[in-house]
Protein backbone atom coordinates (compact mmCIF):
# COMPACT_ATOMS: atom_id res chain seq x y z
CA UNK A 1 0.00 0.00 0.00
CA UNK A 2 1.61 3.48 -0.67
CA UNK A 3 1.33 5.94 1.88
CA UNK A 4 2.64 9.18 2.65
CA UNK A 5 3.04 9.83 6.35
CA UNK A 6 3.92 13.58 7.26
CA UNK A 7 4.53 14.69 10.78
CA UNK A 8 6.37 18.23 12.21
CA UNK A 9 3.58 20.45 11.95
CA UNK A 10 2.53 22.64 15.07
CA UNK A 11 2.22 26.45 15.95
CA UNK A 12 5.75 28.79 16.05
CA UNK A 13 5.69 32.12 16.47
CA UNK A 14 7.30 35.13 13.60
CA UNK A 15 10.46 33.94 13.02
CA UNK A 16 10.38 30.41 14.63
CA UNK A 17 11.98 27.74 12.14
CA UNK A 18 10.00 23.71 11.92
CA UNK A 19 10.95 20.69 9.93
CA UNK A 20 8.20 18.94 8.22
CA UNK A 21 9.16 15.16 7.59
CA UNK A 22 7.26 12.78 5.09
CA UNK A 23 8.16 9.06 5.42
CA UNK A 24 7.46 7.33 2.32
CA UNK A 25 5.62 3.72 2.58
CA UNK A 26 4.77 1.06 -0.08
CA UNK A 27 7.25 2.15 -2.45
CA UNK A 28 10.96 3.43 -2.93
CA UNK A 29 11.17 6.83 -2.59
CA UNK A 30 14.45 7.56 -5.18
CA UNK A 31 15.67 10.17 -7.09
CA UNK A 32 13.76 8.40 -9.81
CA UNK A 33 10.41 10.29 -8.42
CA UNK A 34 9.41 13.62 -8.50
CA UNK A 35 8.53 15.19 -4.68
CA UNK A 36 6.61 18.24 -3.70
CA UNK A 37 5.52 20.37 -0.81
CA UNK A 38 2.41 21.98 -1.60
CA UNK A 39 0.22 24.31 0.97
CA UNK A 40 -3.41 25.77 1.35
CA UNK A 41 -4.73 28.29 3.27
CA UNK A 42 -8.25 28.61 3.95
CA UNK A 43 -10.41 30.07 1.23
CA UNK A 44 -7.32 29.84 -1.57
CA UNK A 45 -6.13 27.20 -3.69
CA UNK A 46 -3.24 24.81 -3.20
CA UNK A 47 -0.47 26.25 -3.86
CA UNK A 48 2.98 24.54 -4.95
CA UNK A 49 6.03 25.62 -1.88
CA UNK A 50 8.73 23.83 -3.44
CA UNK A 51 9.54 20.84 -6.00
CA UNK A 52 12.33 18.52 -6.86
CA UNK A 53 12.20 17.37 -10.88
CA UNK A 54 12.28 13.09 -11.46
CA UNK A 55 14.14 14.26 -15.26
CA UNK A 56 17.09 16.08 -14.09
CA UNK A 57 16.84 16.87 -10.32
CA UNK A 58 15.77 20.57 -10.46
CA UNK A 59 14.27 22.42 -7.67
CA UNK A 60 11.69 24.93 -7.10
CA UNK A 61 10.87 27.45 -4.53
CA UNK A 62 7.85 30.00 -4.42
CA UNK A 63 9.34 33.50 -4.71
CA UNK A 64 7.37 34.05 -0.96
CA UNK A 65 9.47 31.15 0.38
CA UNK A 66 13.40 31.74 -1.04
CA UNK A 67 16.02 31.90 1.35
CA UNK A 68 13.77 30.88 3.89
CA UNK A 69 12.58 27.04 3.06
CA UNK A 70 14.75 24.54 2.01
CA UNK A 71 13.45 20.89 0.24
CA UNK A 72 15.62 17.95 0.28
CA UNK A 73 15.53 14.14 0.19
CA UNK A 74 16.96 11.48 1.87
CA UNK A 75 16.78 8.01 0.24
CA UNK A 76 18.25 5.59 2.49
CA UNK A 77 15.32 6.56 5.18
CA UNK A 78 12.47 7.10 2.24
CA UNK A 79 11.98 9.95 3.28
CA UNK A 80 11.46 13.75 2.42
CA UNK A 81 11.64 16.90 4.49
CA UNK A 82 10.97 20.49 4.50
CA UNK A 83 13.21 22.77 6.65
CA UNK A 84 11.32 26.01 7.02
CA UNK A 85 12.94 28.99 8.80
CA UNK A 86 12.26 32.71 9.63
CA UNK A 87 8.61 31.81 9.29
CA UNK A 88 6.18 34.51 8.83
CA UNK A 89 2.13 34.57 9.57
CA UNK A 90 1.41 34.53 5.83
CA UNK A 91 3.46 30.82 5.54
CA UNK A 92 0.10 29.74 8.08
CA UNK A 93 -1.34 26.56 5.87
CA UNK A 94 -2.36 23.04 5.93
CA UNK A 95 1.32 21.89 4.40
CA UNK A 96 0.97 18.85 2.33
CA UNK A 97 4.08 16.40 0.72
CA UNK A 98 3.71 14.94 -2.67
CA UNK A 99 5.42 12.68 -5.00
CA UNK A 100 5.36 10.99 -8.52
CA UNK A 101 7.34 8.53 -10.25
CA UNK A 102 7.63 10.60 -13.32
CA UNK A 103 7.06 14.60 -13.25
CA UNK A 104 9.54 16.74 -15.56
CA UNK A 105 10.62 19.98 -14.35
CA UNK A 106 8.21 22.09 -16.60
CA UNK A 107 5.28 20.84 -15.05
CA UNK A 108 6.25 20.03 -11.35
CA UNK A 109 4.82 22.81 -9.99
CA UNK A 110 1.22 21.88 -10.85
CA UNK A 111 -0.05 19.86 -8.22
CA UNK A 112 -2.37 18.17 -10.34
CA UNK A 113 0.52 16.22 -11.87
CA UNK A 114 1.10 14.11 -8.72
CA UNK A 115 -0.37 11.12 -7.62
CA UNK A 116 0.49 10.24 -4.24
CA UNK A 117 -0.17 12.59 -1.44
CA UNK A 118 0.26 13.07 2.32
CA UNK A 119 -2.69 13.90 5.05
CA UNK A 120 -1.84 16.85 5.46
CA UNK A 121 0.12 19.17 8.72
CA UNK A 122 -1.66 22.17 10.12
CA UNK A 123 1.47 25.01 10.54
CA UNK A 124 0.24 28.04 12.03
CA UNK A 125 2.57 30.95 12.42
CA UNK A 126 0.95 33.32 15.29
CA UNK A 127 2.78 35.70 17.99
Amino acid sequence: QVQLVESGGGTVQPGGSLRLSCAASGFTLDSYYAIGWFRQAPGKEREAVSCISSNDGSKYYADSVKGRFTISRDNAKNTMYLQMNSLKPEDTAVYYCAADPWIPTATMRSWKEYDYWGQGTQVTVSS
